[in-house]
């Protein structure tokens, strides 16, 4: 392709490329910011054992902050 029509393709693939840089630029430095599951995916039956939860993140406090 020449002409107008064929550098508008050329522009559009370039700007397609770029977007498609920046999002895996974004994804290798943030990571993944969506969950698996969400909220509505999940059995609202289900109960959390909230006292679990508790236990492990008390073991995550590092010593200088006064963990276990």
């Amino acid at each position: 392709m020449s002409g107008p029509q064929g550098a508008d393709d050329r522009a559009t693939e370039a700007a397609t490329r770029e977007r498609a840089r920046r999002r895996a630029r974004v994804a290798e430095v943030f990571g993944d910011v969506l969950p698996e599951s969400t909220t509505d995916d999940r059995d609202p039956d289900v109960r959390r054992d909230d006292a679990a939860a508790d236990a492990w993140l008390r073991a995550q406090v590092p010593p200088h902050h006064g963990g276990p």
